[in-house]
């Protein structure tokens, strides 16, 4: 499948890459590579336009990536919730090591008591022999 969309000037729009390449991640039913996403955009760019677009995407946590061969593959991150769970855990990565657990602790200082039961709740279900969370998005407490 390729995806084409109607354009004046043969140039895209600012902005339109980055929709078209989301696009074509959103329809895809695995992850795909830059060169996988650049085939399926027409007109074609060129292959390090597409990885300087996945790249950007994935430093805004819209995508996610892992591992294939040298390079990487891309997936989209529809849900909301896994999209700013990335990217809270790349403000944790960004902290140094004695920072990291400053930061964690003043997070915690920042809760709701609601939330800090919640937090409890789904670190307990985490725990080997926990029960996995069933209401880990609904925001119930105990």
């Amino acid at each position: 499948m390729r995806l084409v969309l109607a354009r004046s000037g043969g140039r895209r729009g600012r902005g339109a890459l980055e929709a078209e390449v989301l696009a074509v991640l959103a329809a895809a039913d695995e992850p795909l590579t830059p060169r996988e996403v650049a085939r399926r955009l027409d007109p074609r760019p060129a292959y390090t336009t597409v990885m300087t677009v996945l790249s950007r995407l994935y430093g805004k946590g819209v995508v996610t990536r892992a591992r294939k061969g040298r390079g990487y593959c891309y997936v989209f991150l529809r849900d909301e919730a896994a999209r700013r769970a990335v990217q809270m855990r790349r403000l944790l990565d960004q902290a140094r090591e004695q920072d990291r657990a400053r930061t964690l602790a003043r997070f915690v200082d920042e809760l709701s008591a609601e939330d800090e039961r919640l937090l409890r709740r789904l670190l307990r279900d985490h725990e080997p022999g926990g029960e996995p969370s069933r209401a880990a998005g609904s925001g119930a407490s105990e």
